[in-house]
């Protein structure tokens, strides 16, 4: 552990008097990448830790574009949205939800301008049913028909 700084002496002069002292005793000596050249980003990169960071997380870099380019681009994958989806009803709730937010972001007048309209739900799910296999009916074993016989309230009143 470091000893404090000294009160009158600059912290400059303190730091360099650490450092000196840390080499005379060998400290520095037999380090991990002695002698190798820093990773540093090319040229001067202000944003290079964002860069790095995003690199390190594995972040998507999808996340960091502006919300109308996302809904652009999530308006040009649509259909192999809805193609994994196994009902009607869910595919009408996505398209329903993707159309309400691309008119927010047509009312929201800041960031970039990107030309995105609504994205036409009937075309959509027709699509979706004709790429959709067709279902076999369920065949069910044929059972010899009896007659059904007739409740208590049935026969009471018939």
């Amino acid at each position: 552990m470091t000893e404090r700084k000294p009160p009158g002496m600059k912290t400059q002069d303190w730091v360099e008097a650490q450092i000196k002292r840390a080499q005379n005793a060998g400290e520095f000596d037999d380090l991990a990448h002695a002698g190798k050249p820093l990773k540093l980003a090319d040229g001067h990169d202000p944003d290079w830790w964002v860069k790095d960071f995003i690199r390190r997380e594995q972040i998507e870099t999808d996340a960091l574009l502006p919300s109308a380019v996302q809904l652009r681009k999530e308006k040009q994958q649509v259909h192999e949205k809805v193609r994994k989806m196994r009902r009607e009803s869910e595919v009408r709730e996505y398209l329903a939800d993707l159309n309400k937010r691309i008119r927010l972001a047509i009312r929201d007048t800041t960031g970039p301008v990107v030309p995105t309209g609504p994205v036409n739900e009937e075309v959509v799910i027709a699509q979706w049913r004709m790429d959709r296999p067709a279902r076999e009916p369920a065949v069910q074993p044929a059972e010899p028909t009896r007659p059904r016989t007739k409740s208590f309230w049935q026969r009471l009143f018939s």
